[in-house]
């Protein structure tokens, strides 16, 4: 990884610069920052955690409000999840995304107020949001919910699958869902396994009371990968944004960042 990952270089730029909304012709005031320089200002402030404020102007990268209206921008006009669909396509046609299985968990992230957060039942109440994540068989962030860290996992298991979106990529239509789901006993439930069954999804769960299931937790791993990565981004290790859109925009950067990450290392 280049010792600046904040800089994006023609090859991602190709794939951002048609997302973004192009700016009116005789928009008032000044002219604005231009696009990849904003979008390095918001990849400073993922990578770091600094906050906006802080940006260092030297950097050229506009101001931290410029910057912040910018990713609230973006992220109404859907550019970062149409990004994330885009990688995972290409991610699809190259085969790297393995379809055999996805894997859900849900760790914790720390905040002290704002939209999706409540006490953690775990960690002595203290306030905060989790991430649910699906991902495929090796460790590529499908789909990410935020929600308050007192939401019990099991909750948002159809959600999260139900989010996977169609991926593109191969002949035929667009594909969204694996052959099986795999999770741990906080996702044992009956009722998600006949709906899971009804979508052709064959559920691999460990049942509360019970041994778990052999070997479950050499397939389940890869998901503990894929939150390692996601919270490498240090704003997303500790939640800052009161806003949980402009949390999510910066959660929807991350899983196609990371994507972007596994294309570069299979063309290596």
């Amino acid at each position: 990884m280049s010792n600046k990952p904040w800089v994006v270089d023609d090859e991602l730029w190709v794939r951002i610069g048609p997302l973004l909304p192009t700016w009116p012709e005789r928009s008032p005031g000044p002219r604005p920052v231009d696009d990849r320089l904003c979008l390095q200002g918001i990849l400073f402030v993922l990578y770091t955690g600094i906050a906006w404020q802080q940006l260092p102007p030297e950097l050229g990268f506009g101001s931290g409000q410029t910057c912040w209206r910018r990713l609230g921008r973006w992220q109404e006009a859907g550019v970062f999840e149409s990004l994330h669909r885009l990688l995972l396509a290409e991610l699809n046609a190259a085969g790297l995304i393995d379809w055999t299985r996805a894997c859900v968990d849900a760790p914790r992230t720390c905040e002290k107020r704002g939209a999706a957060t409540g006490p953690s039942p775990v960690d002595r109440r203290k306030t905060g949001s989790k991430h649910h994540v699906i991902s495929d068989g090796g460790g590529i962030p499908f789909h990410v919910i935020t929600t308050a860290a007192n939401v019990n996992d099991v909750t948002r298991t159809l959600d999260l699958v139900d989010g996977i979106p169609p991926v593109a990529g191969r002949v035929g239509r667009p594909r969204r869902r694996p052959e099986a789901l795999l999770g741990d006993k906080g996702y044992d439930s009956n009722p998600n396994r006949r709906e899971l069954r009804k979508r052709r999804i064959l559920p691999v769960i460990s049942r509360r009371g019970e041994p778990d299931i052999i070997d479950l937790g050499k397939l389940r791993y890869v998901v503990e990968q894929t939150f390692a990565q996601l919270h490498q981004f240090k704003r997303l290790a500790v939640r800052w944004e009161r806003r949980l859109e402009l949390h999510n925009a910066f959660v929807s950067l991350a899983c196609a960042l990371i994507c972007w990450r596994r294309l570069n290392r299979q063309a290596q």
